[in-house]
């Protein structure tokens, strides 16, 4: 059971992936090139954030390009667990993983700060250790994690249940003030067409010990091991 974590150039937030996966939620990981188009031994992929190709032309345009994608999109079709943090997120969508689009935020400003989300759904992998409707803090980085998409999407989304979490107040109120970036429905993350592949903004892995807040996004990781760990046993 070992998780690949893809390094492209400019990844910055892979360390801390392979750190709480390995040290906190006990599991294995090991990192790829973003040249490597060999996933043998690979059981789940994990895209972390930072700014890939210095975030050129579109957060994620040139990432989704490079040798490691092709067999990445393979892996997710075959109904393999995939998760993109950030700008893992944004070249899921550039690459067609994931439906829709990360724009600018609303105030055209990076963001960096913690922050809210609501759990919306809870069959998954990432998210089975968590509450229908619980609250937790996990912080965001982006300038562009705007999520938008057509009207049509967005109604899919919202009628397959694939909004995974929402940006929310600290009680679970979602509204626009609540909303940091201009998110359509306030959506911070969402699924695939089945629950294997997810791309969120927020940042799990920096909220996963308690001497970073909470702890709260170590069931995030945690969950994701422990699906590993009973699928090959």
């Amino acid at each position: 059971m070992t998780i690949g974590i893809v390094v492209f150039p400019g990844s910055n937030c892979d360390h801390d992936v392979h750190h709480v996966i390995t040290a906190v939620s006990g599991g294995e990981a090991r990192f790829l090139w973003h040249k490597d188009t060999d996933l043998s031994g690979i059981s789940a992929v994990v895209l972390p954030g930072g700014f890939s190709y210095g975030d050129y032309l579109r957060c994620g345009a040139i990432a989704r390009v490079s040798p490691i994608m092709g067999e990445v999109k393979r892996f997710a079709a075959q109904g393999r667990p995939v998760v993109g943090i950030c700008n893992g997120f944004q070249v899921m969508v550039e690459s067609g993983i994931l439906p829709g689009a990360l724009v600018r935020n609303r105030d055209l400003r990076f963001i960096c700060q913690p922050q809210t989300l609501v759990v919306e759904q809870t069959d998954s992998p990432y998210t089975s250790g968590y509450a229908p409707g619980q609250v937790v803090n996990f912080p965001i980085a982006h300038a562009d994690g705007n999520y938008s998409a057509s009207p049509d999407t967005l109604r899919m989304l919202e009628s397959e249940g694939r909004v995974a979490f929402r940006y929310a107040a600290a009680d679970g109120t979602v509204s626009d003030a609540t909303n940091p970036n201009g998110s359509a429905g306030n959506i911070a993350g969402i699924f695939g067409d089945t629950r294997n592949v997810l791309g969120l903004m927020p940042h799990p892995e920096r909220n996963a010990e308690a001497a970073l807040g909470d702890g709260a996004g170590r069931a995030f990781f945690d969950g994701l091991v422990a699906h590993l760990q009973g699928a090959s046993a």
